[in-house]
């Protein structure tokens, strides 16, 4: 099998073309947290970082939203040996996805038919790939979760596919054993993410070059 060039995802100055490029970010971000509030209100499952938050949460008795900007913190202090630095879209990320959340549950309320409940967590995985490929392709810098994955992808050269899948089936291995809640939505999403990210990365992927 012929070797596939790597997708460059390293983040780009937002002064180039941030009339196309910020919208994007938006869009992204706002998807994703929409994709969020699809999982939840389907009930079957929650992603693996939102496994782990939960079981943390449970463990020291500090709300949801604490232990999230509490990893998120610690996440991001492991992007320092990958040489990984934020940029506009790693603020970004905290703020619009929390309002896409908030505003999704507020509009969905929880499904009760399991067929509805399905197509909640099938709708749910599809379109946080598709958004986490659009806000990390716009290359104004990842979330703290997802830079970790860019950060081992640019260091190692193995593909956005096996590093993202790998990172999701060990949160959720130490969330599942520290007892977060898992259903089989976590399983359809920590299998499903890597691939679904990788299939979307070409088409919405910024390929400007970073000057020198």
């Amino acid at each position: 099998m012929a070797n596939v060039a790597p997708i460059d995802l390293r983040p780009i100055p937002v002064t180039m073309r941030p009339l196309r490029r910020l919208p994007q970010l938006a869009g992204g971000l706002a998807l994703y947290g929409i994709s969020m509030g699809l999982m939840i209100r389907g009930g079957l499952g929650l992603d693996p970082w939102d496994v782990l938050h939960d079981a943390l949460s449970r463990r020291t008795g500090l709300t949801f939203g604490t232990i999230t900007a509490i990893t998120g913190v610690a996440v991001l202090l492991c992007w320092l040996p990958l040489r990984q630095r934020p940029g506009v879209g790693t603020v970004a990320n905290i703020v619009l996805i929390a309002v896409a959340v908030d505003a999704t549950l507020a509009l969905l309320g929880p499904a009760d038919a399991m067929v509805w409940r399905i197509v909640l967590m099938v709708a749910g995985v599809v379109l946080n790939g598709l958004a986490t490929a659009a806000y990390i392709g716009v290359r104004l810098g990842p979330g703290p979760r997802d830079g970790l994955m860019t950060g081992l992808v640019a260091r190692t050269g193995v593909s956005v596919r096996v590093i993202r899948t790998g990172i999701e089936v060990a949160v959720l291995g130490t969330g599942w054993l520290l007892g977060g809640t898992v259903g089989v939505g976590t399983v359809v999403y920590a299998l499903a993410i890597g691939p679904l990210t990788q299939a979307f990365l070409p088409y919405v992927t910024w390929r400007g070059t970073i000057e020198r």
